[in-house]
Order: structure tokens, then sequence, then C-alpha cells
């Protein structure tokens, strides 16, 4: 159910849809005697569509998203035993439909992880993602990793598949089901910098001990809050993604998924 709810809620939150229906109501309201809040709804829309979409607002709220973990230290301490990717950087549909792989602007997991896992040829690489697609339940990600890993030289017998989550919590619970690490064991978490904070509070959440090794960044740095977007369906998909962090945050730590709002390196 909170699978279902949180599509259907996401979908009038999201900033770049709440700013169209915005839009609209204020338009039909033009030709109603409200046409002064409808003029004042077009008006506000304009002004969200323009710091949405050109001002650094996308940069500001995924900043302090991608600077909250660093990448483990692998020079010292234990040797590594395995490495966690999660899904989200595959188009399955697409995938599905015309028999190749396809990628999208994710794809540094999947890229990451193969370059680790050839650094360390002797590790296990567990990928996690079944579909999170509301309508195309069958599609799993899992499969197509699996083809795209084996492609590029990392042997079947090192992959363990999870096929069946469909959000953060799910990854990590069926993640440790499937590792079952054993204690003091050395596992690295692969996700794009933004989500991270959500993905480690899940996994110490259900006990899952790992590091994480951030990937995908979408900015350079704190610079970057002085940096203007070129056109604004940029800057709407930052602000998009940025708030979709931000408010998984926010309801995953009300019903209990993490235990802090803001989950750090020290909590």
């Amino acid at each position: 159910m909170f699978f279902y709810v949180s599509k259907v809620l996401w979908f009038f939150a999201q900033p770049s849809n709440a700013i169209l229906l915005l839009l609209i109501a204020g338009i039909v309201l033009l030709w109603s005697r409200w046409a002064r809040t409808g003029r004042a709804l077009v008006v506000a829309s304009g002004a969200l569509l323009f710091a949405g979409g050109l001002t650094p607002l996308g940069h500001a709220l995924m900043l302090p998203l991608e600077e909250r973990f660093a990448r483990a230290n692998l020079s010292s301490g234990a040797s590594l035993d395995g490495i966690v990717i999660l899904g989200g950087a595959q188009d399955m549909t697409v995938r599905t439909a015309r028999g190749v792989i396809a990628v999208n602007e994710s794809a540094e997991r999947l890229i990451e992880g193969v370059m680790l896992a050839r650094r360390f040829p002797d590790i296990k690489i567990l990928f996690t993602g079944g579909s999170g697609d509301v309508f195309e339940k069958h599609l799993s990600e899992a499969q197509g990793a699996a083809t795209l890993l084996e492609s590029l030289g990392v042997a079947r017998k090192r992959l363990l598949l999870e096929k069946e989550a469909k959000n953060t919590f799910q990854n990590a619970l069926y993640s440790l089901r499937l590792a079952n690490p054993r204690p003091g064991a050395r596992w690295l978490l692969v996700t794009s910098a933004s989500h991270m904070p959500r993905a480690m509070g899940c996994f110490r959440k259900v006990g899952f001990a790992i590091e994480p090794w951030p990937v995908d960044y979408r900015t350079r740095g704190y610079q970057d809050v002085w940096r203007f977007f070129p056109k604004p369906s940029e800057g709407l998909r930052r602000v998009d993604n940025a708030v979709r962090e931000w408010a998984g945050l926010l309801a995953y730590w009300v019903t209990g998924r993490t235990d802090t709002l803001f989950p750090g390196p020290g909590s």
C-alpha cells in the first residue's frame, strides 16, 4: 500500500506537476466569477516556473543531500566482501520493447559497480531492484542488470540478484536477507549521492552494516548555489529530483523506515 500511495501523492506533489496544475486552475478560473483569483494563480505559477526552472534553487536543494556522505576509505581497514548496487539506472520499458540495454542518467550506479568489481575481483556483487512501475509490475531491473554486468565482464557466479524490491526500504531488507553478511563483513552501498542519505538510513534500520559509495553527482559543489540554469526544463528536473528525496526522507522517517530524519555519517 505504501508503494501505491507514495506514487499517487508524488504525482501531485512533484513541483513541475504542481506548477502546471496551478496554471491550469488559474486559466479555468479566469472564465469564472473568481477571475481575480485565477489571475493570481497564473502569476504565481509563472513566478514558480522562473524560480524553479532558472534560478539556482535546484542546486541549493540538491547540495545538502549530495554532500552528506563521503566515499568510504578503501585504502585502510578490513578487506572488502561485497557491494550492493541499487536499481534505478535502467529504462526497463524501452529495454523490453526493443530488446536492448537502456540506461538512464543514473547509469553511474552500474558503471561504478563494474569498476569496483574489476578493482576487487573476489568480492560479491549484489544488485537489488524489482519494478518501480505501477503498471509494468513484471519488469524487474535485476534481469537487465545481470545482462549488462555480465556483458561488461562480471562473472555470473559473482552476482547476487534481488528481483522483488519496489522501494529503498525493500532494497535494504531484501539485500540483507540475500547477502546474509557475516559479523564484521565489509560491504559497500552504491547509489546516487542525493539518494545516499535515505538509502543509508534504510540499511541501518534493517541492521545491514554497510559503507557509502556515492555516485551520480549532479552538482560540482557549493559554488553551484550561484549557478543559474540555461533552460527551465533542466532547473525543474533538478528541483523535482531534490524535492523527491527530501519528501522521501520525511515519509520514511514518519513511517519508521529510518530512525532519523536526515541520516548522516554519525547517525
